[in-house]
């Protein structure tokens, strides 16, 4: 599984790249700007992005503008809706109308800042990613 991890703030970049490490391959980005071109490299590439992890508020480019362009490019590569990269939107933003707008755009979850472990492998579990055993989430 190939991930990326898009967040400007430090401790939660690497409380994530710590949490998803043994789940595969995680790339990380401080920036919108930066996540963008990872994700284009990546589909050039042919190892498309499995799951991304979009902060909302960040410098550049924010997140749910990432989260746009990232579906704009999926489509316009004709990659079914199956196929399509899951996106997780991470924030401090609990607001009914960011949750929406994030919606709207296509992420298929929302984490709510602080990162909390469990909190985590249940959207992961709800996805498909992880599964639901409880050995599997233990050996994380």
């Amino acid at each position: 599984m190939r991930i990326l991890i898009t967040e400007d703030e430090f401790i939660t970049r690497r409380l994530l790249f710590k949490l998803l490490i043994p789940l595969g391959r995680c790339d990380l980005a401080v920036d919108g700007l930066k996540a963008l071109e990872a994700f284009k490299e990546a589909l050039k590439s042919e190892e498309k992005y499995d799951l991304v992890f979009l902060d909302i508020i960040m410098p550049r480019i924010d997140g749910i503008d990432v989260l746009k362009n990232i579906r704009e490019m999926e489509e316009q590569e004709n990659i079914p809706a199956e196929k399509r990269c899951k996106i997780i939107m991470t924030t401090g933003l609990a607001d009914r109308q960011n949750v929406l707008r994030a919606a709207n755009e296509g992420c298929n979850a929302y984490l709510i800042k602080p990162i909390v472990k469990k909190e985590l492998y249940k959207k992961l579990q709800i996805l498909g990613i992880l599964e639901s055993s409880k050995d599997q989430v233990k050996r994380l």
